[in-house]
């Protein structure tokens, strides 16, 4: 559980992690984190001494965010629940803190570290990754604060930017994959496997783009696909038929979030000419049917390659989505400096309420003539005090001096 509100010192942020820049997908895949290592992490977190966090797994990153006394805690939590090695992670992750680490998290949010420029489904699976540390109590005052300012960058870049214009994305590259590769689609019998967020978003793009309907879903959760396949027109099957839709099947699209593979070598080995399409992290497809000679697979990495006229408009979008974040990270760092004086604020007002009822302060406030204030009063000449030293403070860093000017401009009220 996150602990009570309190000042953190930004560089105690950090953002660790390993993403497609430095590793293929099948070294991401030892470092994925699925909905069960997720819940462990969180558990475990607060034994590390880290109790503000959240992880994010994706096709193409896996990372952890979170304030911690250093990055080998947050390294070795994180691998606590990978199929890889604490040590294999330190030697391929990248590391930032601070200032860095805050524009890592504005530039993954607005689509701008994605594997295909401008991808805008990373932005869905971030709001996934936060839900879930958010309802185990690991959102504190100052993640929180940086999640809001995040999310409104993402927002005025999607506004303001055509960074992510067109369709472009790693589903609707694997549909242009299809388009390129296989001729007479609307004959071809597909199933995609897995209705999440990417499957979903792939299925749209499929009936969508190749205009066909000739797809059956299969979820693991059988109401799921039912719901999708209602919605769009489509064909649904049970789980347990995996095996025997698969062997119909002419394009296989697999889109789910296993341990272990979905796609075994039986299940399309003779079973004729297949192209399989993998979105998994880590990889669904048995390493032995993507060598297969009646196989063509693709993987995330090789969907990334693909080349669109849309990329090219949003590259020249880059400029403008890094000057709204570095304004909003601007913004959060005025309003952490703010907090910064938080702790000093309410140690002076205490004294400035402990001195009110100073038998001294009295003595000479009735020696003056002094005007008698009522409590409301009081309250609020101590507040009056305590807002204009908070507009001191913001400007220099002098809080024993600010301690004295409370005191003397708290008796100047007084005595006026």
């Amino acid at each position: 559980m996150a602990e009570p509100a309190q000042y953190r010192d930004i560089s105690g942020f950090f953002a660790v992690g390993v993403n497609y820049k430095k590793t293929d997908a099948a070294l991401r895949g030892q470092f994925a984190v699925g909905a069960e290592q997720y819940a462990k992490i969180l558990e475990l977190a607060p034994s590390f001494g880290v109790h503000e966090l959240f992880v994010i797994s994706t096709c193409n990153r896996t990372e952890i965010y979170a304030f911690a006394e250093d990055a080998a805690l947050l390294c070795s939590l994180l691998c606590s629940q990978t199929e890889g090695t604490v040590e294999t992670f330190k030697n391929i992750a990248y590391i930032k803190n601070g200032r860095p680490a805050l524009q890592h998290l504005f530039e993954v949010a607005a689509g701008l570290d994605s594997q295909i420029l401008g991808d805008y489904e990373i932005l869905g699976q971030l709001k996934l990754a936060i839900k879930f540390a958010r309802e185990k109590g690991f959102i504190g005052v100052y993640l929180d604060r940086i999640i809001s300012a995040v999310l409104q960058s993402s927002k005025l870049i999607k506004t303001n930017t055509g960074l992510s214009d067109g369709t472009v994305s790693v589903s609707f590259a694997a549909i242009q994959f299809i388009k390129e590769h296989v001729a007479d689609v609307s004959n071809k019998k597909i199933v995609l496997i897995g209705t999440g967020k990417i499957g979903r978003n792939t299925c749209k793009n499929l009936v969508d783009y190749l205009e066909t309907k000739n797809i059956t879903l299969i979820n693991r959760t059988i109401e799921k696909a039912a719901e999708l396949a209602k919605e769009l027109g489509l064909q649904y099957a049970p789980v347990e038929t995996l095996e025997q839709e698969v062997a119909n099947a002419d394009i296989i699209v697999v889109a789910t979030n296993s341990a272990d593979p979905v796609i075994l070598e039986s299940h399309v080995s003779d079973r004729g000419d297949k192209l399989i399409i993998d979105l998994s992290i880590p990889c669904n497809v048995e390493t032995a049917a993507q060598e297969l000679d009646n196989t063509t697979f693709v993987n995330v990495d090789d969907l990334s390659k693909i080349k669109d006229a849309t990329l090219h408009k949003r590259e020249a979008e880059v400029p403008k989505a890094k000057a709204i974040i570095n304004e909003q990270i601007f913004e959060f760092l005025e309003w952490h400096e703010m907090r910064k004086n938080v702790p000093a604020l309410k140690s002076i007002k205490n004294k400035l309420n402990n001195m009110h009822n100073c038998n001294l302060y009295i003595s000479y406030i009735n020696r003056q003539n002094a005007s008698v204030y009522t409590a409301a009063d009081n309250e609020n000449r101590i507040q009056k005090v305590v807002n204009g030293m908070a507009v001191k403070m913001r400007s220099s860093n002098q809080k024993g001096c600010s301690y004295i000017d409370a005191i003397n401009e708290f008796i100047a009220t007084g005595t006026n």
